[in-house]
């Protein structure tokens, strides 16, 4: 087939674009805060409004109106307006888009480790992958922190135990297991760890308990007094505690301490709880009470990255907001709405890049990329480049090497490029 003049003209104009160097793309962000809002955020009720819907009639659009933000011919849902004053310092990528649609669990690995369900290669969560590249900022803190459940799509796959997560869900206890039961007084604990000293001098380095040994020595570390007063909220002022909103804008605020003291990549999960009934899986009844997840998410994020500049550290802190999918502008019998991965918005915030607003355009109803598609690859290609780690090298560990991304290219325009 021959191709048309447009065609051979765009041909062109992409070989006469110049490349991006690694060194173009490397970013200055030493730390990453990953928000993950389980279920599927709907894009058109949040990040990427469109025409306004009505469930009752069925017309298909969004929920909320939407407000004008702090970037010229962007705007939010209504519900968002705390970060809709910040939008400047924010990135929504509206053109993400994968091949898995309707399983949570599948989606959820995609945008995990940017790659496919397969039965050969367990591949690491980009957590996983920062956890290994940059390791832990300081002595004495983990690399890799997850405020939530654990679960396999966050693991380090082929990269082993060093690059996995410490985990947990109570922010006020901190880590599970790793605060001294209070029936074992010091100087049990000190006996405790001379016969674990006894055995050090027995076993062979490479015997099984030399790993025992290493874990354990790494527990000990984590649950002395300087890592386990990072979760000591209370130390920080009611003023701001209150600017970040209920539980999930504390668990962000801890994520902020966490990383303030050296901890790479903090995954923080939102509505744990389930505040709407059903979470981000918003079929039937949660959709009614969307709206509270919505604001109890703006209130964080706006806090958050308000707390950040404040403090210095938000061009060196990449804020990241994921979930598995988007959902379609269509309402479904019971009022809610299904999902889809064809479009959906993924938001980027602080870390140092040249920030627009939005980034991509779909359709009248979100429902297709037009301009500027971004695949998963590509995001995590961006985050990575944006926290300094060459998005093309090679991961090394499992039983081949394996790129670090799915042949991701990094959004360049958010680099200055």
């Amino acid at each position: 087939m021959t191709p048309t003049r447009r065609q051979f003209l765009a041909a062109a104009a992409a070989l006469a674009a110049p490349r991006l160097s690694a060194a173009d793309t490397r970013g200055t962000a030493d730390s990453c805060i990953f928000l993950w809002l389980g279920g599927g955020m709907a894009h058109t009720d949040t990040f990427d409004p469109k025409q306004l819907g009505d469930a009752k009639a069925r017309k298909a659009g969004s929920a909320y109106e939407s407000i004008p933000t702090a970037v010229d011919g962007v705007r939010v849902c209504k519900h968002l307006a705390r970060t809709a004053k910040l939008m400047d310092r924010v990135t929504a990528v509206r053109t993400v888009n994968h091949d898995v649609i309707n399983e949570h669990a599948a989606a959820t690995l995609r945008v995990h480790t940017g790659r496919p369900t397969t039965g050969t290669i367990q591949y690491p969560s980009i957590g996983s992958v920062v956890a290994h590249e940059k390791g832990a900022a300081a002595d004495g803190v983990p690399a890799y922190v997850l405020i939530g459940y654990p679960n396999v799509t966050r693991g380090p796959g082929f990269l082993g135990p060093r690059a996995g997560y410490v985990y947990l869900t109570d922010t006020n206890a901190g880590p599970a297991g790793f605060t001294r039961p209070a029936d074992v007084p010091t100087d049990r604990q000190a006996d405790r760890e001379r016969l674990l000293a006894g055995l050090r001098k027995s076993a062979a380095a490479a015997a099984p308990v030399a790993g025992y040994d290493q874990a354990v020595g790494e527990a000990l570390k984590l649950a002395g007094p300087q890592f386990m007063s990072v979760f000591d909220l209370k130390s920080e002022p009611a003023k701001l505690r209150e600017s970040y909103g209920g539980e999930f804008g504390q668990r962000c605020l801890l994520a902020r301490r966490l990383t303030e003291s050296g901890v790479r990549f903090v995954e923080v999960s939102h509505n744990l709880n389930f505040l709407n009934g059903t979470g981000w899986d918003t079929h039937n009844e949660g959709q009614q009470k969307q709206h509270l997840l919505i604001e109890e998410l703006d209130a964080a994020l706006a806090g958050l990255i308000a707390d950040l500049e404040s403090r210095k550290r938000l061009d060196k802190t990449l804020i990241v907001i994921g979930t598995e999918f988007g959902r379609p502008p269509e309402f479904d019998g019971g009022g809610g709405r299904a999902h889809q991965a064809t479009a959906f918005s993924l938001v980027l915030a602080g870390g140092g890049l040249k920030h627009r607003g939005a980034f991509g355009v779909t359709d009248e109803l979100a429902k297709k990329v037009v301009e500027s598609p971004v695949s998963v690859p590509d995001f995590h290609a961006t985050v990575y480049a944006a926290l300094g780690i060459d998005p093309s090298k090679t991961l090394t560990g499992g039983p081949r090497p394996v790129p670090i991304t799915d042949d991701g290219k990094p959004i360049r325009s958010l680099f200055g490029a």
